[in-house]
Formats: C-alpha cells, structure tokens, sequence
C-alpha cells in the first residue's frame, strides 16, 4: 500500500477537522495557555476538537495505525503508519480572526514522511504533496458573474494546480519568512539575524502558510527553531513535492522538528547553511 492510497482517506480527516474548527473562528472563543509563566502558548476548543475528530476517524478505519497529535500526545508511535496531526498551526493567528493558520495532516511509513497535506477551511485552500509533486487546490480565480444584482451568486467552484518552487542562488535575492525572530532559540537567534541581513526581503507571521507559500513559489526561504514533529511532518512532502528541501540546520532529517530550514532552490539553501553556521 504506498501514500498515495490513503488520499481520500486524508480529504476525509480536512473535511472533518474543517467542520469542528470553523464553527469556532472570529468568534469570542476563550484561549488557555499550555505554558503558563513561560511564553504565551494558547489552545482552543476548536483545536481539541479538530484532533478528536481525525483521531475517531483514524482509529475507526486503520487501527493499526499509530498517531502523533499535538493536543491529546501519541498512540502506537512506533506503528509502521504513523499520522502525525497538528489541528491548527497558527493558533495564535486563529484567536487573533486572520486566516494565516492551517490543519496540518501528515502521514508517515517507517519514520518517513510520505503524504502531508495543509487544509484552511476559511479560505477552502488544500497544499498537498507527496514529496515527488505538490499541488493546491482551492477556490477558482475566474468565474462568470451575473450582470444583474438580482442573479443569485454564482456557486463557487475549484481548480487545481501543480506547485513548483521559484529558483533563487543567493540570499540576496531571497525571501525569507520565519512566525517570529522572539520564537528563534534565544542562543541562535543571532545566527538567524545574520541570515535575515543579507537577504531582499524578510516577513513575519504566517506558520505553516509561509512552507506553502514557499511550495507555491512565493518565498524562497523559511528559517525557525523549536519545531516539533507535528509542525513539520506535513509540509515535507509538499516543500519537496514541489522542488523544494527541508533540512535541519545541519543539513540533517527534518522529521523530529527541532531547527528548520525550508528552501525552494538547493542554492539558496547552501548559502543559507553557510550563514546560520558562520557564527
């Protein structure tokens, strides 16, 4: 059985957590903090409530199935498929009403990942990729509208497109993203500045959006640090579905988190490489 068998199955997991998380958004839904006296970590009822749905539907069709998910921990984590779920990257983004959040959805075999999939309800977007292509599926750009106010709206519909990264040799030519420089290690944030100085242009905010938009060929370079599997997993497989490479920052398996470095060109990567270790 290879990933791409389990597509459906992961369009299932989107529309369920879908349906349990956009009840809750631009609400006046209450956060808590998972880390209190530490920095701010907040999660919702949307976010719980998104897991348990994925994790009823895993459990009800591959029992066999281990899952990794950020709010309820790990289950058969040694399991030769392993579902590793994020119900909303970006909570802070979420309590805050801007849809720069996502429902990451990956999938592993034998600690790989294979399959991950990036799901925002709110703007009805998809990424996907299974580390040979990447795709987006979302709302079309051009339809036929009714000349007159009294046409009902048109019913929207969907395309799909293959990602493919943009090429970039230097970091003076690179977009580079991170959620925040105050989420960079405290002891590698300087490493990470002196990145930030020799590129065009740097943004902040954005979570998993930035690895998308980096898939899409908008950005060239996502740095952080302190990732954890479920913030990651899944957008492998879309970053390389679409050109693109993930690494630690010692050019390492990005799989178990830790300090990333996403790059749409392997160039770029290098260079950036070289800039984070010239400290």
């Amino acid at each position: 059985m290879t990933a791409v068998d389990f597509e459906k199955f992961v369009e299932r997991l989107a529309d369920a957590s879908g349906e349990a998380i956009l009840p809750f958004f631009r609400t006046s839904l209450a956060a808590e903090d998972k880390a209190p006296g530490g920095a701010f970590d907040p999660v919702t009822e949307a976010d719980r409530a998104a897991e348990i749905a994925m994790r009823r539907l895993i459990e009800a069709t591959f029992p066999s199935h281990g899952i990794i998910g950020e709010e309820f921990g790990n289950l058969r984590a040694d399991a030769e498929y392993v579902w590793v779920l994020d119900p909303i990257d970006g909570t802070k983004s979420f309590i805050c009403g801007l849809p720069l959040w996502g429902t990451l959805i990956g999938l592993q075999h034998r600690g790989r990942p294979c399959y991950g999939l990036m799901h925002q309800p709110f703007t009805r977007e998809r990424f996907s990729g299974d580390g040979e292509a990447a795709y987006w599926r979302g709302p079309a750009r051009h339809h036929r509208v009714e000349p007159s106010w009294k046409a009902q709206p048109p019913a929207p519909t969907e395309e799909r497109r293959k990602l493919q990264t943009r090429p970039c040799a230097t970091l003076a030519e690179a977009t580079l993203m991170t959620t925040s420089p105050r989420l960079i290690d405290e002891r590698l944030r300087d490493d990470f500045f002196r990145v930030e100085a020799q590129t065009r242009l740097s943004r902040y905010g954005g979570d998993c959006y930035a690895y998308c938009a980096l898939a899409a060929g908008h950005v060239d370079l996502v740095i952080e640090t302190n990732l954890n599997p479920y913030d990651i997993v899944a957008l492998i497989p879309i970053v390389e579905g679409a050109g693109g490479i993930v690494t630690t920052w010692d050019g390492g398996s990005a799989a178990q988190g830790g300090a990333i470095i996403a790059a749409g060109d392997k160039r770029v990567h290098e260079a950036a490489m070289r800039a984070l270790a010239a400290g």
